[in-house]
């Protein structure tokens, strides 16, 4: 075989053989999916259960199934599908709760937009290989709900957090590692998402205003002129102190470029498209030159300079968007490169997944979970779906 055909050859079987099996591994046949196991991959069957893990796990599988035809990837989101729906939904106020207990009790009930976006992502998906009418009627409400909850009518965006009944909190970080602020880069980015996804499968006119004045809000407001992503904001969209995130830059660039083509507009994707490409630029700022990406840069100027699981697999995504998209012929070797580090240092031959990161001498952290409330199977399974739609 020819280096691409190696290439993709590697890249479906790590999903096929890698990825998805350790996440079938932590099916509960009770309902839903244990919800944390450790670098090793023995599950904490007492774990709470993030709202995040389980909406990327039913998106993963979906998406699995669209690109396989494997019966039990579809099955497996079925699954999944069907605990979040009696679950993580709020059917007294709607949206979605943050976190449960194994049990299936609720533990954080506030509403967070990036938890809201996620779920409108993840029943989208299934319901486009499904066709469960439930799953698209919860997404549709959900919709409804951000717009009308959640949206800044005088001056744009969305609010990052509410209560359960949807009323103002104090607190609206995202996590510990994030600032309170009102609204941010990643709530927005994702929502953009969500509603691409959305749109595919329920073309709804006010649902493609809500895509293009999202992508308005990302590149107006939230890119800076030197291309790099603001990641804090009040709600008059002044910047707050931050840092830069390569691993939000070069995510983003390829993202905004995407969910442009779903509206179906040239001149939509006109515009976006050199944007798109400043912004991957950008985020190359972070690739080093063994094929990785270093994380991001503090506000203090700092430089964090652990390879995390996550930015590799949206690195090598945007350099094949980089390739395929905007005329550089060295990105499809940027991202072969990326592919090399990847296998060495990142995906886990012997205990499966990807470890959450290793340092600068390629050591993995073994303290960090390989599933938790954020380290889930939805970056790399999304970039071995790219890597192989890519190819098509």
């Amino acid at each position: 075989m020819n280096r691409t055909d190696t290439f993709l050859a590697e890249v479906r079987t790590t999903l096929t053989d890698n990825i998805l099996p350790f996440w079938l591994s932590l099916k509960d046949p009770r309902g839903g999916f244990y919800g944390e196991a450790d670098s090793s991959g023995r599950i904490r069957y007492d774990a709470p259960r993030g709202v995040i893990l389980n909406a990327r796990l039913i998106w993963s599988f979906s998406a699995a199934y669209r690109e396989t035809g494997e019966m039990r990837y579809l099955i497996a989101a079925s699954h999944a599908t069907e605990y979040f729906l009696k679950n993580f939904i709020d059917h007294k106020y709607g949206g979605v709760y943050w976190a449960l207990s194994e049990k299936g009790e609720r533990l954080d009930t506030k509403a967070q937009l990036y938890a809201q976006a996620f779920a409108i992502y993840a029943l989208s998906e299934f319901y486009a290989v499904s066709k469960d009418e439930e799953a698209l009627k919860n997404a549709v409400n959900l919709f409804r709900i951000i717009e009308k909850q959640f949206a800044d009518r005088e001056r744009g965006g969305y609010l990052e957090a509410l209560s359960r009944e949807f009323r103002p909190l104090d607190d609206m970080s995202l996590s510990e590692k994030d600032i309170n602020a009102e609204k941010t880069m990643n709530s927005h980015l994702h929502l953009l998402e969500a509603y691409a996804n959305l749109y595919r499968i329920w073309p709804d006119e006010g649902l493609r205003e809500a895509v293009t004045s999202l992508l308005d809000i990302m590149t107006d407001k939230i890119m800076g002129s030197d291309g790099h992503l603001r990641l804090y904001f009040d709600r008059k969209w002044s910047v707050l102190p931050g840092g830069i995130s390569y691993g939000h830059d070069i995510e983003a660039s390829w993202l905004l470029l995407e969910c442009a083509m779903a509206v179906r507009d040239i001149d939509v994707v006109n515009r976006i498209k050199p944007i798109a490409r400043k912004m991957a630029l950008a985020g190359l700022e972070g690739y080093q030159g063994d094929g990785s990406m270093i994380s991001e840069r503090h506000a203090d100027g700092e430089y964090d300079t652990t390879r995390v699981w996550w930015v590799l697999a949206e690195c090598l995504t945007a350099n094949l968007w980089l390739w395929k998209y905007h005329d550089d012929p060295e990105g499809a070797d940027r991202a072969m490169h990326t592919w090399d580090y990847l296998s060495s240092h990142i995906i886990d031959r012997r205990g499966g997944e990807w470890f959450w990161s290793v340092d600068e001498d390629g050591k993995p952290d073994l303290a960090q979970p390989k599933a938790s409330a954020w380290k889930c199977p939805y970056h790399n399974t999304r970039m071995c779906l790219q890597v192989l739609g890519l190819f098509k």
